[in-house]
């Protein structure tokens, strides 16, 4: 059995378990979904933190105008009566109208709130000081407490723009955004470790470095 020491630079990211019989490109593919679903689960979570403070996002085309400007070009949000946090709600604006303002109840708020920091828990990078592994199975764990949670709140679901459910449904855009920095293509490492192996077998002759478990 082999661990690995999964960074990215310096920063520790996870822990995780190999076998030294174990296929690379097949220990590759499931390091890269486990660095991509800790990534997911903290943006779901930043959403959700939003969600908790003020409701479900607005529709695309009503997304950051004032009050006036919707009145004006008579646009109406279709879901805000049909998305409704259970046990009510109370407005609180969203000062970069990005959501409608309907905020859960206290209640329901512990709910998301409780959700969110078990989830951040689950995937921690303090888990790698605990030596403690992050797996696949965990991160799917994780992802469903977060949908659970919201569920609870939102039995009626969230309006299918809603970002939240957009990045449950696997269907997120993150073209233009930081995320899509972050983001590690499966495709694109596989090369990079194609590269890497020709490269080692040219030097091959010349290679008395030390084996390393830590993965950058």
């Amino acid at each position: 059995m082999v661990r690995l020491h999964v960074k990215k630079g310096d920063d520790n990211q996870f822990l995780y378990d190999t076998d030294v019989e174990a296929n690379v490109d097949d220990v590759i593919s499931d390091i890269v979904v486990i660095y991509n679903g800790r990534l997911k689960i903290s943006r779901i979570c930043y959403e959700i933190e939003e969600l908790a403070k003020h409701g479900v996002m607005l529709p695309p085309d009503i997304m950051g105008l004032t009050d006036d400007q919707v009145k004006e070009l008579k646009l109406k949000d279709e879901w805000a009566d049909k998305c409704v946090p259970m046990g009510g709600w109370t407005f609180n604006k969203d000062k970069i109208g990005r959501r409608n303002g309907r905020q859960p109840n206290e209640k329901m708020q512990e709910v998301l709130k409780k959700t969110i920091e078990d989830a951040r828990i689950m995937t921690s990078k303090k888990l790698v000081q605990q030596e403690k592994l992050v797996t696949q199975k965990i991160i799917q764990e994780a992802l469903d407490l977060l949908r659970g949670a919201v569920t609870i709140v939102y039995p009626m679901g969230l309006p299918p723009h809603d970002v939240i459910c957009k990045e449950f449904e696997n269907t997120e855009d993150l073209t233009g955004t930081q995320a899509s920095l972050e983001f590690v293509d499966r495709i694109t490492t596989s090369s990079k470790h194609a590269e890497d192996d020709g490269d080692d077998d040219d030097d091959n002759d010349n290679d008395d470095g030390d084996d390393g478990d830590d993965v950058a």
